[in-house]
């Protein structure tokens, strides 16, 4: 789509986003992750303020208004302590979804008291509530959702939000959620955000499980985008 007179950074926008936005299935699931060169998304103690630049950061606060939901696993809670709503750009915050198979967090971090907007916390069925339990977290609503080789199950995860009308999902970390969305065949594209950094160790990006030969990799049509010294990586996976 061109705009006749248009600037180049409405252009750009529009080109960035209106394929997000536009022709898209009922239940569309995109994940992004901020990387270094060497495929880092933090130091080995967790610190990743700011991998990737400003742009990046506002890319991801669009990113959020163009959501029903923004979906992070509890490891990015505890390091980050993330509020996951739009304050850098226009928009309506989404729905924010904290995945917790075990219930190991407590109710201190923003998201379960900031009351900035609705959050739901996803833990294994067995421990949604019980007699010692409350089924909330802080102002959280606890839900139990079926586990899958000891992690919450990805499609079981899509299930419960669509049911309760979140069917546009957008998955922002850290790398062990994402990459377990993108293991279950779970995503319709995947962002990643490539910083000129070289960490040199710290925790990765991507992880599947081992392959033998390259051939049997993932090789996803692509498109990319400058991000300030940033380049936005966007992989499509719904054919």
């Amino acid at each position: 789509m061109v705009i006749e007179g248009g600037d180049q950074g409405t252009q750009r926008l529009l080109d960035l986003y209106l394929p997000l936005c536009r022709d898209c299935p009922e239940r569309f699931v995109v994940a992004h992750l901020g990387q270094s060169l060497d495929g880092r998304i933090a130091a080995a103690n967790g610190a990743s303020r700011w991998v990737t630049g400003p742009e990046d950061v506002a890319h991801n606060h669009r990113m959020r208004a163009l959501f029903d939901a923004v979906v992070v696993g509890a490891g990015t809670v505890e390091n980050d302590d993330p509020q996951l709503t739009v304050r850098a750009v226009p928009g309506r915050s989404p729905v924010r979804v904290v995945l917790d198979p075990r219930r190991r967090l407590a109710g201190r971090y923003r998201v379960f008291s900031d009351s900035a907007a609705p959050t739901l916390l996803l833990c294994g069925e067995a421990l949604e509530g019980d007699a010692a339990r409350e089924a909330r977290l802080g102002q959280a609503e606890v839900i139990g959702v079926a586990m899958q080789g000891g992690s919450l199950s990805p499609r079981a995860v899509l299930d419960c939000l669509a049911g309760r009308g979140l069917r546009r999902v957008f998955i922002e970390g850290g790398g062990i959620t994402v990459s377990r969305f993108l293991a279950a065949g779970c995503l319709d594209r995947l962002q990643i955000a490539i910083a000129p950094l070289i960490i040199g160790s710290g925790r990765p990006s991507i992880t599947l499980p081992e392959i033998s030969r390259l051939s049997a990799g993932l090789r996803p049509p692509t498109r990319c985008v400058m991000l300030g010294q940033d380049i936005l990586v966007e992989c499509r996976f719904d054919g």
